[in-house]
């Protein structure tokens, strides 16, 4: 995998200050994608662990509040055991911080095996707090939105919705 950029102090895409992860890869071609360069599986740097260390390091500040993976798209087949390399070790090393994802997949479209191996995606999101799911669609832009850039897009609390079988999404006051 490739990693287009890390930024070690994001507020706009999670709460708090974050740590925000954006892999390289996507197949979606979302018309006005904000991050279209990221398309391209090799756009960026590879993905070490390296990589993971560093992000290790910026998650360990008591001011950050969690990490955030973006894209490109973390679901991507080919990104994803990366992706759950780091999200495994960010549970073990930095276990009181927040995991969010976002994907232009759905959460329905995750559970099925449309993405990838089922098995590794069901790991990959059993780590994660929120998953903000759903393809940008710019006739749905909406800037007054929080998190999400169409009203389309779900934010998810994934621990609720994995326990229940049903969707829960997350309590935007938090």
């Amino acid at each position: 995998m490739h990693y287009a950029t890390i930024k070690p102090y994001d507020i706009a895409n999670g709460p708090g200050v974050r740590v925000s992860l954006f892999v390289s890869g996507c197949r979606h071609h979302c018309p006005d994608c904000f991050n279209a360069e990221a398309w391209d599986f090799d756009f960026g740097e590879p993905f070490t662990q390296e990589t993971i260390e560093a992000i290790l390091q910026h998650l360990k500040l008591p001011y950050i509040q969690g990490l955030t993976l973006l894209g490109g798209e973390p679901f991507e087949p080919e990104n994803q055991p990366a992706v759950l390399d780091l999200v495994r070790q960010v549970r073990e090393y930095c276990p009181d911080k927040t995991i969010w994802a976002f994907s232009g997949f759905t959460l329905e479209q995750l559970l099925s095996g449309q993405t990838g191996p089922v098995a590794i995606t069901q790991a990959l999101l059993s780590h994660l707090d929120v998953l903000v799911d759903g393809p940008f669609l710019s006739a749905l832009k909406d800037l007054s939105l929080r998190f999400r850039g169409s009203s389309n897009q779900r934010i998810i609390d994934l621990p609720a919705t994995l326990q229940t079988g049903n969707v829960v999404l997350w309590d935007e006051t938090q």
